[in-house]
């Protein structure tokens, strides 16, 4: 199940919040599902996409999810929870556990949230504590990483780029959980991990453009879900370069 999401024609599904908008990618979320529908089962495999835009000083209180959850800020920047963040920055953090605030700074800020199961919505701090408490009961231990900002490619030195180039963002865990970032030259292609350790993953595409394998070529902000079971993902770069950002989720039997 490889799903893909043109950052150029999700961008009408952008509706205005109240602090911000809401554009989105992949998946139904509680904001997009209709009246009667019936959401997914808790804790199968479903990837939800979506970009977050929060306006000039705006502040998402504390809260958690009944999902792990990745948020990478892919403009703007402010504050989350103690660490200062911008763009690029990757925050992970397993299901019921309490994160932030996160706090907008002048530019505003804008993050995607990524999800490779159904979550009902935020719960948020401090009036659900009681229900964060009963699940440190059922083995739910906090765990959260984030990543500092590293700046995205511009055009110029995409095509200045004679070699692919990929690092560690966050080291890979027992249970799969990892985050790797490529650098490809125009035309380059590179195989990403194998997506079976770890609970599927989501490719962003930050700068240049890319291809799912044989697919269309996906600009920036465009992102990609690989199952578990696809096998590794090859990105191609457009003719321009590209720059490009995996993130695996621990594995689903964690749950």
């Amino acid at each position: 199940m490889i799903l893909t999401a043109n950052s150029e024609v999700v961008r009408q599904t952008r509706r205005k919040t109240g602090n911000g908008w809401h554009t989105t990618f992949i998946g139904e979320n509680r904001n997009t599902l209709k009246q009667g529908q019936t959401p997914p089962e808790a804790g199968s495999l479903y990837p939800m996409a979506f970009l977050v835009e929060k306006e000039p000083h705006a502040v998402t209180k504390p809260h958690f999810h009944e999902a792990d959850q990745y948020q990478v800020i892919v403009q703007g920047g402010g504050r989350l929870g103690t660490h200062d963040v911008g763009t690029v920055a990757v925050h992970y953090t397993d299901a019921w556990s309490a994160y932030g605030p996160i706090v907008a700074a002048d530019e505003g800020i804008s993050w995607f949230t990524l999800r490779n199961t159904w979550d009902s919505g935020a719960r948020y701090m401090p009036a659900a504590r009681e229900q964060l408490r009963a699940a440190r009961t059922q083995n739910f231990a906090h765990r959260e990483a984030t990543a500092a900002p590293m700046p995205v490619a511009s055009a110029e030195q995409l095509a200045r780029t004679e070699l692919l180039s990929s690092a560690t963002v966050i080291e890979q865990t027992p249970d799969g959980m990892a985050t790797w970032r490529y650098r490809l030259p125009p035309g380059a292609s590179v195989s990403g991990p194998d997506p079976h350790h770890g609970g599927g993953q989501f490719w962003i595409v930050l700068s240049g453009s890319a291809s799912a394998g044989e697919a269309a070529l996906l600009p920036p902000n465009s992102c990609v879900f690989v199952a578990p079971g696809d096998g590794a993902l090859t990105m191609i770069a457009g003719d321009g370069g590209a720059e490009a950002l995996c993130m695996q989720f621990p594995v689903l039997a964690r749950h």
